[in-house]
């Protein structure tokens, strides 16, 4: 279900109004900064198996960016490095196979996200997505922030894979 523009500002001006309420982000009367507003580089993208393994679940060194913004506007886009390239150049005309690894190695989505910082909740609500069954839904993760290292854990895949992404926030001193 979609949310309507009023009700998405209503649910930011909230938020933003709960956080700095809480958080003590306003300061002297200044604009409410969203907590994870930054830029973010993906360090692991990996799936939780029932059985307690662990593996990469887009290849050996994922590629992927996470752009949050002061409201809590965020871009978030996860891609498998090694998709093999088109082989005519044109994505227009591409095989069943080539679609295929492109979809499957890579997510893509945009929207507002909500911070629960107390029950270690974020909230994506997703306004736009490569996969466009996620296009209107509110996703809920559990997530941790440690430094400038965040994760957090997507719910379970019907297999029961748990899938996990760590990202680093960009400017920490950290080397990728």
């Amino acid at each position: 279900m979609r949310r309507s523009p009023a009700r998405r500002f209503f649910a930011t001006a909230g938020l933003i109004a709960g956080l700095a309420a809480t958080s003590g982000v306003l300061a002297g009367g200044a604009a409410a900064r969203f907590p994870l507003a930054g830029t973010w580089t993906l360090e692991a993208a990996d799936a939780l198996h029932p059985d307690g393994t662990r593996s990469s679940d887009y290849g050996a060194a994922p590629k992927g960016l996470l752009m949050v913004d002061r409201q809590g506007r965020y871009s978030l886009q996860i891609f498998r490095a090694e998709r093999p390239h088109f082989a005519g150049g044109d994505k227009a005309h591409g095989s069943p196979a080539e679609y295929q690894a492109a979809v499957k190695g890579s997510s893509t989505h945009y929207g507002t996200l909500e911070l629960d910082a107390k029950r270690h909740l974020l909230v994506f609500h997703i306004d736009g997505a490569s996969f466009p069954n996620w296009e209107g839904q509110q996703q809920r993760r559990t997530f941790e922030l440690r430094g400038d290292v965040l994760s957090y854990r997507v719910p379970p895949r019907p297999n029961g894979d748990v899938p996990i992404s760590v990202w680093r926030r960009v400017g920490s001193g950290a080397a990728r």
